[in-house]
């Protein structure tokens, strides 16, 4: 039996990708042990019955005490605020990494945080994910044949980089590098403005004196388009904020396109409408979205 990459994980966040990672890592032999804390003692509970963590810490400080990686598995404002305190608690080899959905702001927090602990921070995105939260639709295969994004920067220590990437590609996992940055824009325009947009349809129905009819006759169509709508709601108003200046230029260029389908069907434009419609249609068809396949993103 192989000696796993880590003998002692300690999982920050206990929910679907926190439950996740723990059952991935350990299911593909890189971790020993898993210690788990959330702030909701009922999900804590839940982890430690469903088997996905060993041992429940009644705190942060208590949990990485003995960790040889901390995963901080939390909304990405929760997880720039608890450097401070692990710098303080977590034994002076720790590797620390993350699932946050955004990477500046992490990545800023971290190096003021965690100081000269700073190399061994490890930021990572998972490009994985579901519909609906909780520790209960964690799973074992969630990373199986998808990306997971490492953004280090010159300051990221080398080995515990190497590291924590070869327990992603045990899990089955295809590693991407690139910078915060470009991490923060390319997924400002492909997960953050779909899930806004999804939110703010069902919203507005919602709202609609006969939003509940309406609903009642929707199909399959409006059912995957919305599907991201039922995602954690505090989850994403993290990575809103946190992403809000390329969110903002991703939102004025969907205000754009939307600008022009107006004034095309105001006009009786069936030409324009066919072009856009038709471009719209050969894009979607060229990608490889089927289950399964290294770019589907299902958070």
């Amino acid at each position: 039996m192989r000696t796993p990459a880590f003998p002692n994980l300690t999982i920050i966040g206990c929910g679907l990708l926190g439950g996740s990672l723990a059952a991935a890592w350990r299911h593909a032999g890189c971790v020993g042990s898993v210690t788990g804390y959330d702030r909701d003692s009922r999900t804590l509970a839940r982890a430690v019955e469903l088997g996905i963590v060993d041992r429940a810490a009644p705190s942060l400080a208590a949990a990485v005490g003995a960790a040889d990686c901390i995963a901080l598995a939390l909304p990405v404002c929760a997880i720039s605020a608890s450097f401070a305190e692990l710098a303080q608690h977590a034994p002076p080899g720790a590797i620390c990494t993350d699932v946050g959905s955004t990477k500046v702001g992490i990545l800023a927090a971290a190096r003021q945080g965690l100081g000269s602990r700073y190399a061994l921070f490890v930021p990572g995105h998972p490009i994985a994910g579901g519909a609906l939260p909780g520790v209960e639709q964690a799973r074992k295969d969630l990373f199986d044949a998808r990306w997971v994004i490492t953004t280090p920067d010159g300051a990221t220590d080398p080995a515990a980089l190497e590291r924590v990437e070869l327990c992603w590609r045990a899990c089955g996992a295809s590693i991407e590098r690139m910078s915060a940055a470009e991490h923060d824009r390319i997924f400002a325009a492909v997960s953050h403005l779909p899930h806004l947009i999804a939110f703010v349809l069902m919203h507005q129905l919602a709202c609609q004196a006969d939003g509940a009819r309406k609903l009642r006759f929707a199909g399959a169509g409006f059912r995957d388009f919305t599907r991201i709508a039922a995602s954690d709601p505090a989850m994403w108003r993290d990575i809103a904020l946190a992403n809000r200046e390329a969110l903002l230029g991703e939102l004025q260029n969907f205000r754009s396109g939307l600008d022009e389908l107006q004034a095309a069907l105001a006009a009786g434009d069936g030409v324009a409408l066919d072009a856009l419609f038709e471009q719209a249609s050969r894009a979607r068809r060229a990608q490889n979205f089927a289950p399964g396949a290294t770019n589907a993103y299902d958070d």
